[in-house]
């Protein structure tokens, strides 16, 4: 079901020259600290560093540097979208800016690309596809919590501006696409191997899949999926771990605190139909005997509590074998 949209807001407002009303506005204080503010006239930012009139920063460039009534200078810049998923309001968990850069560069998120995702949550992502496939593309978001939806809806329309041309948000599970013909396909859920057979139908030959999973069983059962359906390329599975440095002078050396382990990304790519990828060469691995072990007790415990099926009766008139 389509979340209905507020069409009266602009979309793709511009985001360059001087500072306007309603515009974002990052301070940043001398320690480094921010601060985000939505511009209003008459309005203003109050800390325990003094008061700082909204008027001031209308109508300065971008880059301008102003003073609190205490006394603090602030650097004024608009926030770029890494700095606004994450300040923006959460409903889910957000795709950080490390994973997302990823998912776009590796995913080859180009313009004009039609992409389905499913788990849109707080709509981090989907700003960031947005932006990749441009007014002329589509992305086609599933998130099955309306209020996450909404959520999202609210922070993609700020950040551009408005509803974005490309967009079609829907409350629901990803189950009931039926559409086709997706160069890209991009699973932020807790199941994602249970809906392969979606990505299967939607994708277009040599399109990309891309999983986003947080733990380790997860992984596996997704890789191992898309192993056994033999209708996609070897998974390619793998983290990213980001570590800033601080440089001062002849004085260079990694900050003691990094962005670690936020979740794994699995990306495969779509085989033409009918075609079966050659099985790949591999030593024998304890850790698969392991997981078809496993694989094959659960599916004994699926069967064992499977209800008995009804035995036919005889209808009126019927005589029984018995």
């Amino acid at each position: 079901m389509p979340v209905p949209a507020d069409v009266s807001a602009t979309p793709g407002a511009a985001v360059r020259g001087p500072f306007r009303p309603g515009d974002r506005v990052q301070l940043t204080d001398p320690k480094g600290r921010t601060h985000t503010i939505v511009l209003e006239p008459g309005k203003a930012f109050h800390s325990h560093r003094g008061v700082l009139p909204h008027d001031s920063l209308i109508g300065l460039p971008e880059g301008s540097v102003v003073t609190s009534s205490g006394g603090t200078a602030y650097l004024a810049l608009r926030p770029l979208l890494a700095d606004y998923v994450l300040s923006m309001p959460r409903g889910a968990q957000v795709i950080y800016p490390k994973d997302a850069a990823e998912i776009v560069a590796i995913g080859d998120i180009f313009p004009g690309a039609r992409v389905l995702e499913a788990g849109a949550g707080s709509g981090a992502l989907t700003c960031w596809l947005l932006r990749a496939v441009g007014p002329a593309g589509e992305v086609h978001s599933y998130e099955i919590r309306d209020d996450f939806a909404q959520i999202a809806r609210a922070n993609v329309e700020a950040f551009f501006g408005g509803p974005h041309p490309a967009w079609r948000l829907r409350v629901g599970d990803v189950r009931q696409c039926s559409e086709t013909g997706f160069d890209r396909v991009i699973l932020d859920m807790l199941t994602p191997w249970e809906v392969l057979d979606v990505v299967e139908r939607a994708l277009v030959p040599g399109g990309v899949f891309v999983g986003y999973v947080a733990t380790t069983p997860q992984l596996s059962e997704l890789v191992e999926a898309l192993r056994e359906r033999g209708s996609f390329t070897e998974p390619r599975a793998w983290e990213t771990l980001v570590r800033d440095w601080h440089v001062d002078g002849l004085a260079v050396r990694p900050d003691h605190r990094m962005i670690g382990h936020t979740a794994f990304l699995v990306t495969s790519r779509r085989l033409a139909p009918g075609v079966t990828a050659p099985p790949r060469r591999r030593k024998p691995s304890k850790g698969k005997e392991a997981y078809l072990q496993r694989k094959r007790r659960v599916n004994e415990r699926v069967e064992e509590h499977a209800p008995a099926p009804v035995p036919e009766t005889a209808g009126p008139g019927e005589e029984s074998d018995q």
